[in-house]
């Protein structure tokens, strides 16, 4: 199948490649990003691939549907950036990799905790500069701290399980209750009590709109004073400017953020040759309690083969008229 391959990165590209040797498709890879100013060069492609920061609104969805497309493939679990009643509406399917490495972001989330805490960021600024001081660099114990999970899916509970091994006492916020955590001593508490007993949070829930803002002004004000905030799920689980005065006030203690409310035509983009024009992400920069990932959680050479296979087994499924394994349940319904 004729594939147009957007906003794609040097990094991913060769486990395309080297994975489309197994299914034969035939790719375009364009490095700009998918959105309606874009969707031209999708004219004549059967199926669009498309990455967290392409913008597959109304006026997208219709201009690659007019022009041939049928199949959005995402290669991403996160499903936020298309309008998905439009796409239903249109007949388009949209199918997507709900897992390709929980481990690697879990992972993550854990080395923004202990790169935070020890100042690791900040020592090795120092040290290649000549200074070898330890003033400032005090952290504390992970053992017998309080953690708190908000979501606890495939990442949420790799997540959970990592730092129960650290002995840490792990409470948790789900809709369902994992059981497997529940035996490893996982205690789940409502949201409120979570956000009151934690002495570091951490974000692993998708962003729908009962999610979107969960951590705002009210919550922080709910927190521990010197609480550590971590997300490595979708930027807007925060509202930003909250976080902001709140750290500003010194009553949030760490933030590790590898996602970014508004990190569209920011992230993956080498922008040190220009002046940032984001004023919240200049002022979050300023911060030295402050640890910022480019969105680089699912980076790991498992993560990006395991999408590259579920991606390309999308579209041969797709392609055969087979069941789609990871249709969008909102899609599920439409016929081919």
């Amino acid at each position: 199948m004729k594939i147009a391959f957007f906003d794609t990165h040097q990094f991913e590209r060769n486990f395309f490649q080297k994975e489309n040797e197994k299914f034969g498709h035939d790719i375009t890879f364009f490095e700009t990003r998918l959105t309606e100013q874009t969707a031209n060069l999708a004219a004549q492609y059967p199926c669009v691939c498309a990455f967290v920061n392409d913008r597959l609104n109304s006026k997208t969805l219709n201009s690659i549907s007019a022009n041939g497309t049928r199949l959005i493939a995402l290669r991403s679990a996160g499903f936020n950036h298309v309008d998905m009643k439009v796409a239903c509406d249109l007949g388009l399917h949209v199918v997507r990799v709900p897992e390709y490495s929980p481990h690697a972001v879990a992972e993550h989330a854990v080395a923004l905790i202990l790169s935070l805490n020890r100042k690791i960021h900040r020592a090795y600024g120092r040290v290649r500069e000549g200074n070898f001081s330890l003033d400032g660099l005090v952290g504390f114990d992970l053992y017998k701290k309080t953690v708190g999970v908000i979501g606890t899916g495939r990442i949420g509970a790799v997540f959970a399980k990592i730092l129960a091994g650290f002995g840490c006492q792990v409470i948790a916020y789900d809709r369902v209750q994992n059981s497997e955590l529940l035996t490893a001593g996982v205690q789940y508490v409502s949201l409120n009590e979570l956000l009151k007993k934690s002495d570091t949070i951490s974000l692993h829930v998708p962003l729908t709109p009962e999610t979107r803002h969960v951590i705002d002004e009210k919550a922080l004000a709910l927190t521990k004073k010197g609480v550590m905030l971590i997300n490595t799920g979708r930027g807007a689980l925060i509202d930003t400017r909250a976080l902001i005065e709140s750290l500003k006030s010194g009553h949030i203690g760490y933030a590790g953020l590898d996602v970014y409310e508004e990190e569209e035509g920011i992230f993956f983009e080498n922008l040190s040759d220009q002046i940032l024009q984001d004023d919240q992400l200049a002022r979050l920069l300023t911060f030295p309690n402050v640890l910022l990932t480019s969105h680089q959680a699912f980076l790991t050479d498992e993560a990006l083969g395991n999408i590259a296979h579920t991606t390309l087994q999308n579209i041969t499924e797709f392609e055969k008229g087979n069941i789609l394994s990871n249709q969008n349940v909102r899609a599920k319904h439409l016929k081919r």
